[in-house]
């Protein structure tokens, strides 16, 4: 709990539910205080009132969709296995429609008025929603910026090799961090290094684009260089 912070005492004692925005944004400014520290210098009462409504809100965050007996609403608009509209109905007649086909009763819109419920077979909806979620992370990409390290003696079959690497991270969707570093007396020569990244990146001309020249920072000198978009094939 120490990293949950409120506001000041008063809004926790009108508005207990805040919280819930500042666990939420995480923000801080004046006379926002650690939940811990908060807690240990109030009432007890205060102080159960914020942790009750913390995890209370926790819990919703969490909170899967309501089935069949856990939903208790009056009216429900209800929704047929096959998508057709049903109509507006008590809970108890949805559940019985649900119960006759042997699927369960999902509510998907509890905010409407009434809320919407549908009838489908939930645990093969779960299976295949976390199917989708696995191939989703399988298929995702995460752009990592790789480095590669110049220096102005360079020779041809080194930088050659140097160019071969970046293609190969351009290739994977990489993007690549180009650095010359100067030693001793080459820093009186940096025009040789503007020149040395002008060449490599007009190696990579074809498949990458410059995303920031060259520039000297210190003894270093950087470039950063990003893989061209994939034109979509032509018909």
């Amino acid at each position: 709990m120490e990293d949950i912070i409120i506001h000041n005492e008063n809004k926790v004692k009108r508005h207990g539910f805040h919280l819930w925005g500042i666990v939420c944004t995480g923000q801080y400014g004046p006379g926002i205080i650690p939940l811990s520290l908060y807690c240990t210098r109030t009432e007890p009462s205060v102080r159960d009132f914020c942790y009750l409504n913390l995890w209370r809100c926790l819990l919703i965050s969490k909170q899967e969709p309501q089935i069949n007996e856990e939903i208790r609403d009056k009216e429900l608009r209800v929704i047929g296995a096959d998508g057709t509209q049903l109509g507006i109905m008590s809970a108890a007649d949805a559940q019985r429609i649900a119960d006759e086909k042997n699927l369960d009763l999902v509510k998907i819109a509890p905010q409407a008025t009434p809320p919407v419920c549908k009838i489908m077979d939930y645990g093969k909806y779960r299976f295949e929603q976390n199917k989708r979620e696995k191939e989703a992370r399988k298929n995702q990409h995460t752009v990592e910026v790789k480095e590669i390290k110049l220096s102005l003696n360079i020779d041809t079959h080194d930088f050659n090799t140097k160019l071969k690497n970046a293609l190969k991270f351009f290739a994977h969707g990489d993007k690549v961090k180009v650095s010359i570093r100067f030693r001793g007396r080459e820093m009186g020569h940096s025009e040789y290094g503007y020149d040395l990244m002008k060449r490599f990146a007009d190696a990579c001309a074809e498949v990458a684009n410059i995303e920031r020249p060259a520039k000297l920072e210190g003894r270093q000198m950087l470039m950063f260089m990003a893989p061209k978009p994939n034109k979509p094939a032509k018909q």
